[in-house]
């Protein structure tokens, strides 16, 4: 029986590896005449080293850049790493080293262990977002959309880390706590800069309309993530005023089943309160504690302070509604208040519920149409309008 060779991977991969190097195998030229694919994966950051993550999404991306390949097509499959953030930041500050340096040698540690595994990567197009030759070009970009008018700033609502002493995107709050420094996240009012994409909100609304091979879900994150509405914007004076809170609402049609207004904590009128009132400031300053994602508000608690006063509802000055100010409104969205309608609102029947206030049907749950609605669950699917004076019969 002869001896047979054992097969060693170590050997056989490197001994291909470079060929493969030599022959500038994954090279794209630029000058070919084949059918052109691009694939490429989200950017690592350089920790310094690589984990199974990041085995299962460089695998993936090399299987679609080796089969575009096999079906005749020029491939560019390029690598880069996304090298700016907070780790850097305080491994430099731990380690008492230059976060370029500390930087660049996890770069080359975790080359080398991509290399190694022998994806099919381009490697001359390598990039890193921390270097000049790159965010030049993220900074002529950014002029230039500025000159075009495409590029403001404002205050707003953000993640703030206390500890970090930092932002943080809302993927980077942990039950309430930075993903770090394990601190709770307040929220708190910076100004910042913004791209101008409601300029152009219809055109990608309708874009994401032609997407038909895109996943429903994937689409409906899209679309809220444009963020457009549909509404009406109104204003529910002070009594006996010209003054007065404007509202914007995407339901116009149940108006007459309001039962309160609500403001959020940053609101001016709210601010104004806060000055003198040392119980409202300390809630306000509770609400600025909370998450700034949809979802956060969505399953927080609803709170709210009635501050006392009183608004004249927009169809009838007789009847006069009480102001809060909740947890639940953002200053970013719309005026920063809104009407609460409880029967037709999970959250607004929350809050109604909890703070002992009206809950009135104007929207037909079939057969039921009486003005009392009982329950802790809101009637949100179609009908006919009804207790709404001269809107009854009407569909909403």
């Amino acid at each position: 029986m002869s001896n047979v060779e054992r097969f060693n991977p170590h050997v056989a991969d490197a001994r291909w590896q470079n060929i493969w190097e030599e022959c500038s195998s994954f090279v794209a030229d630029d000058n070919s005449s084949k059918p052109r694919a691009y694939v490429l994966e989200m950017f690592p950051y350089p920790s310094g080293r690589i984990h199974i993550g990041h085995v299962r999404n460089y695998t993936m991306g090399d299987v679609l850049a080796r089969y575009k390949r096999m079906t005749g097509h020029e491939v560019l499959h390029p690598m880069g790493w996304d090298a700016f953030g907070m780790p850097a930041e305080n491994a430099a500050m731990e380690q008492n080293v230059h976060p370029g340096g500390w930087t660049r040698d996890n770069i080359a540690n975790m080359k080398a262990q991509l290399k190694r595994l022998g994806f099919a990567i381009d490697w001359t197009r390598e990039l890193a977002t921390c270097e000049p030759e790159y965010y030049g070009h993220e900074q002529a970009l950014f002029l230039k959309l500025y000159a075009a008018g495409l590029v403001y700033r404002k205050e707003s609502a953000v993640n703030w880390d206390p500890v970090d002493m930092t932002v943080l995107a809302n993927e980077q709050v942990i039950d309430g706590k930075g993903w770090r420094s394990g601190a709770p996240v307040e929220r708190r009012k910076l100004s910042q800069w913004f791209l101008k994409i409601t300029d152009f909100a219809d055109e990608l609304l309708i874009g994401l309309g032609t997407l038909d091979k895109w996943p429903d879900k994937v689409r409906l994150m899209q679309e809220n993530w444009i963020g457009k509405s549909q509404g009406l914007k109104c204003t529910f004076r002070f009594p006996g005023g010209t003054d007065g809170i404007d509202v914007f609402t995407t339901r116009p049609d149940t108006m007459f089943g309001a039962s309160f207004v609500a403001i959020a904590a940053d609101h001016p009128v709210a601010q104004k309160l806060a000055a003198n009132a040392p119980d409202l400031q300390a809630f306000v300053e509770e609400c600025r504690k909370g998450g700034t994602t949809a979802a956060d508000i969505e399953t927080a608690e609803k709170r709210g302070f009635n501050t006392g006063l009183t608004v004249e509802h927009p169809l009838d000055a007789s009847w006069h509604l009480p102001v809060y100010v909740a947890n639940f409104v953002l200053m970013d969205y719309g005026t920063g208040a809104v009407f609460g309608c409880p029967a037709h609102d999970q959250r607004d029947l929350d809050f109604a519920r909890k703070y002992h206030l009206a809950v009135t049907r104007v929207v037909a749950d079939g057969d039921l149409t009486d003005s009392a609605f009982d329950g802790d669950v809101a009637f949100t699917g179609p009908g006919t309008i009804v207790n709404s004076h001269w809107m009854n019969g009407m569909t909403i």
